[in-house]
């Protein structure tokens, strides 16, 4: 196995650039635990380990129910999510693997029901971040936990 670059020591001026988009979306409007949810089931999808493992810690350490986090890869089936959070993870698979027809006019509709423009365009930026974060950390292989020290992950005492 060839070793991959690390992004963080050889591109930091983009990175920091990410972190700066990526820390205005936290500061956003939308909720942390809807945003925690888009982060889990986008990483999901992109089946980018690190992430999912960060974001899943995150999630923890923020209060989130353990059989919620087990429930958002069946979340269409699951009884606990609500329906705006529903909404957030069916345009959060839109977006994150788009058909030939984009994000389909049901889907949005269903979003415009539970978010105003500014928040849907937030919701919006936040799925887009975390799809290039994904990307970012599949194409370095970067290791699960690799920097739960660092980003303070392992106060949430999960082997």
């Amino acid at each position: 196995m060839s070793t991959r670059i690390n992004l963080f020591q050889r591109v930091p001026d983009l990175i920091k650039a990410l972190s700066d988009a990526s820390q205005a979306s936290h500061h956003s409007g939308l909720d942390s635990t809807l945003k925690n949810l888009v982060d889990i089931r986008t990483s999901q999808l992109n089946g980018c380990a690190f992430c999912l493992d960060m974001h899943i810690k995150q999630a923890r350490i923020l209060g989130e129910r353990e059989l919620r986090l087990h429930h958002v890869a069946i979340w269409r089936e699951s009884p606990l999510f609500t329906a705006k959070e529903k909404a957030a993870l069916a345009l959060t698979e839109a977006l994150t693997r788009p058909g030939a027809e984009g994000v389909s006019d049901a889907i949005y509709d269903a979003a415009r029901e539970h978010f105003d423009e500014v928040a849907l365009s937030e919701l919006a930026f936040a799925i887009s971040i975390i799809n290039t974060w994904n990307r970012l950390m599949i194409v370095s292989q970067t290791a699960p936990g690799a920097l739960d020290k660092a980003y303070g992950l392992d106060r949430a005492n999960l082997e």
